[in-house]
């Protein structure tokens, strides 16, 4: 059998396969179970090189997870988050991101992959590259389109709806967001803030091609003093969402803010959805500026997925 050499193709393949079992059994598909196929499949695909370790150890706060060689010699891998991540959501993210790394990576770095989220968000250097690889694969693997689509295709998507996806697949509400983001035709944005300040945003394809972005990775920038984010109202009118005049976020138009905040991961995001008639103002190939998967795991860590969390 020719094996997939894709991010995507990896998840469809074994999205394929786990689909196949859960039919046959009975058995509910959401959440995939990413340590129980690294271990199965690895072990009958790839028996010189099975992953035999999946779990969490003691890494320093830089790090979100890795893959690691068991012991030089033995042909034997590990995927691991950092135990002092307590999200299910962003360690299962997390563990689908180091089995993409495995599947995709493990040939070029035999010393392993160690993985944190500034690493994720740079899709510029050689390094970034195969993190957005894996953010792209974890995306794929635990939140199939096809399934994706059928939660969200005529839906509302408020943040009512991204904790149905972040509980129905176990990753982050920053996953989810921007797993929509990737397939939407609305125009809206995510906003990942600490300290009153912006950590990255990422646009939708339609509103980046408006010319409405955040470049926070090469510039400071201080939240809106009239957004959600920096006023930090109450939780429940928060999340609920205000409508904003022009003027209050990026863009000449009108803004509707939702906002979470997330104590935990001392960290605050924030959806923004714009009006769908604003203008297309070029086309061509999208160049990531700022992007970042803070989950990729929770940004598409924590973060990219450009990561991944919530």
């Amino acid at each position: 059998m020719k094996l997939p050499t894709t991010p995507e193709g990896w998840a469809i393949h074994l999205s394929k396969l786990v689909r196949a079992f859960h039919d046959a059994h009975g058995s509910p598909r959401f959440p995939i179970k990413v340590a129980d196929i690294a271990i199965e499949y690895s072990r009958n695909v790839f028996p010189d090189a099975p992953i035999t370790k999946v779990g969490g150890i003691d890494l320093t706060r830089k790090f979100e997870g890795m893959l690691m060689p068991i012991d030089s010699g033995t042909g034997e891998w590990g995927i691991i988050y950092n135990s002092a991540i307590t999200s299910k959501g962003r360690i299962n993210f997390t563990l689908a991101h180091e089995l993409g790394h495995y599947l995709l990576h493990r040939h070029r770095s035999p010393d392993g992959i160690r993985c944190s989220s500034r690493d994720m968000g740079d899709w510029r250097s050689e390094h970034g590259q195969i993190e957005s690889q894996a953010n792209t694969f974890a995306s794929f693997l635990l939140m199939p389109l096809d399934d994706f689509r059928q939660q969200t295709d005529g839906q509302k998507f408020d943040m009512d709806l991204v904790r149905h996806l972040s509980d129905r697949y176990e990753v982050s509400v920053t996953a989810a967001i921007l797993k929509w983001l990737g397939i939407t035709s609305q125009r809206a944005m995510i906003v990942v803030s600490r300290d009153g300040f912006i950590d990255w945003t990422w646009s939708s394809e339609r509103l980046f091609k408006s010319g409405i972005y955040y470049a926070a990775r090469q510039q400071t920038v201080e939240l809106p003093s009239q957004s959600l984010a920096a006023l930090r109202v109450d939780d429940a009118a928060a999340r609920a969402g205000i409508m904003h005049k022009k003027g209050v976020w990026k863009g000449e138009e009108d803004v509707f803010e939702m906002t979470i905040y997330s104590p935990k991961n001392e960290m605050t995001v924030t959806l923004l959805i714009y009006p769908n008639d604003g203008p297309d103002r070029f086309h061509g190939r999208r160049e990531p500026d700022d992007v970042g998967i803070d989950d990729t795991y929770e940004r598409f860590m924590g973060a990219r997925l450009p990561e991944g969390r919530d």
